[in-house]
């Protein structure tokens, strides 16, 4: 598996990712084209997609909290036809690696929290990657689901975090992605 991580828009990358973005999040949480180009105009997105030969398989969209020291995982879907065989782990090693690498103290993402087959599947997927569920349930104003927030520590000395401690790096994250006045973060 070849991995190509981008800081910048690449048109022809999110070609490439597209199809599996709008599969996993297109009816339930996809963000417009137009806010995910200003992430990259706001310096805080890095666009992952992975690679089986000349074919997408995964991709991950991530944010980045600099002055933080967080990575959030804002996306990450894998092929059904290439599930259950540790692709999404592989994938998810990789981020950790990369974020580690770069200085991050935490790998964040958000997990929707009600009590259903598949956010149970996919609650246990993180957790097998070494994710953190914390108790803290968040309700946005502006979607019905809940969410709670998982986390993996990078550092030895990154300590135990709240859910709420980590929905305010999550909230900034997303104040940020939706900011139009071209400043960047971190």
């Amino acid at each position: 598996m070849k991995i190509k991580t981008v800081s910048a828009w690449n048109d022809d990358l999110w070609q490439d990712a597209s199809p599996l973005y709008m599969e996993a999040f297109g009816d339930k949480g996809a963000k417009p084209v137009k806010i995910i180009k200003n992430m990259f105009t706001q310096g805080i997105a890095e666009l992952h997609v992975a690679y089986d030969e000349s074919a997408a398989v995964a991709m991950a969209l991530t944010g980045k909290l600099a002055l933080d020291r967080v990575m959030i995982i804002d996306y990450l879907a894998v092929s059904p036809k290439k599930r259950d065989q540790g692709l999404g782990k592989h994938f998810v090693d990789y981020l950790r690696k990369k974020a580690g690498d770069e200085g991050y103290q935490k790998l964040i993402i958000e997990a929707e929290s009600e009590e259903t087959p598949d956010n149970k599947r996919r609650i246990h997927f993180w957790q097998s990657c070494g994710f953190v569920l914390t108790e803290y349930v968040h309700h946005y104003i502006w979607v019905p689901e809940t969410y709670q927030a998982m986390y993996l520590p990078l550092a030895a000395d990154s300590g135990k975090v709240t859910g709420e401690e980590l929905f305010v790096f999550i909230n900034t994250f997303h104040r940020l992605s939706f900011r139009g006045d071209g400043k960047q973060e971190g």
